[in-house]
């Protein structure tokens, strides 16, 4: 990425852990950064991500869910 203060290296491990699906937390740990900066260069690759995504189209338009409940008591307890 351009202008970024990372050095080369870690960048580049930045991203193979990010293919890799490993948390920015991990990441952080096993390059040696800041836990913020993880977070924050694996959300600069979501959106690099997003913006050259060849179906932009797919994210537009409406959008169906089905009805859950989630969280709350537990009834009977």
């Amino acid at each position: 990425m351009r202008k970024s203060r990372l050095s080369w290296y870690k960048q580049q491990r930045l991203i193979e852990l990010f293919v890799g699906g490993v948390t920015a937390r991990t990441a952080a740990s096993l390059v040696g950064v800041n836990v913020k900066t993880a977070i924050g260069y694996f959300q600069r690759l979501r959106t690099l991500i997003y913006e050259h995504s060849e179906h932009l189209e797919l994210l537009e338009g409406e959008i169906e869910a089905d009805e859950s409940y989630f969280g709350g008591s537990r009834k009977g307890k």
